[in-house]
C-alpha cells in the first residue's frame, strides 16, 4: 500500500513532531509543578536525557510516547508502509530505552514511566489521578513503575 500523501507532505508531517515539550509532558510538568514539585528537564548528567529528573529524590520520570516506544495498547500500530523501516526504528527506540533504565537503576536513581495511553485516548485516566501517582511514588516509591491506560 503507497502512502496517502506525497513524500514532500508526509516529510513536512513528521517534521512537525516533536521530541521535547509534547502534550502529555507538559500536562505532567505542570501538574506537579503546581503541587510543589522541582525538576530539570531533559537532566545532561543521565543517558538518554531523560524528561524530568528531580535530584532531589534521585527519581526519574519519561513520558513516553505509546507510538515511538512501541507501546502495546490501543495507541499502537504497526505503520502498513515501509514496515522493515518502521520495525527497525521502533525496535531500536525500545533497544534504547532498556540500556538507559538499566543505566538509571545502576546508577542509583528510580524511574516512573508515564505511558501517553494513561492521558489519553479512549481509556485514559484523569491527569489529577495520574500526578498525585506520580507525586505519591516520587515522596514514597521505592521502585521502578510504570503508569498506563486502563486495560
Amino acid at each position: 500500500m503507497s502512502d496517502v500523501v506525497d513524500k514532500q507532505t508526509r516529510s513536512r508531517m513528521m517534521s512537525g513532531i516533536k521530541g521535547r515539550d509534547t502534550q502529555p509532558e507538559l500536562l505532567i510538568r505542570k501538574a506537579l509543578h503546581s503541587q510543589g514539585f522541582r525538576y530539570q528537564l531533559h537532566y545532561k548528567g543521565l543517558p538518554g536525557k531523560p524528561d524530568l529528573a528531580f535530584p532531589k529524590y534521585k527519581a526519574i520520570i519519561l513520558i513516553n510516547g505509546c507510538f515511538w516506544h512501541g507501546h502495546r495498547c490501543h495507541l499502537f500500530k504497526w505503520p502498513s508502509t515501509r514496515k522493515e523501516f518502521w520495525k527497525a526504528k521502533i525496535t531500536s527506540n525500545q533497544d534504547r530505552d532498556k540500556r538507559n533504565l538499566s543505566k538509571y537503576q545502576e546508577s542509583g536513581w528510580r524511574t516512573l514511566i508515564i505511558w501517553e495511553c494513561a492521558l489519553k485516548g479512549k481509556s485514559s485516566w484523569p491527569l489529577d489521578q495520574v500526578s498525585d501517582w506520580a507525586a505519591y511514588w516520587l515522596l514514597h516509591g521505592s521502585g521502578d513503575i510504570e503508569i498506563k491506560g486502563p486495560s
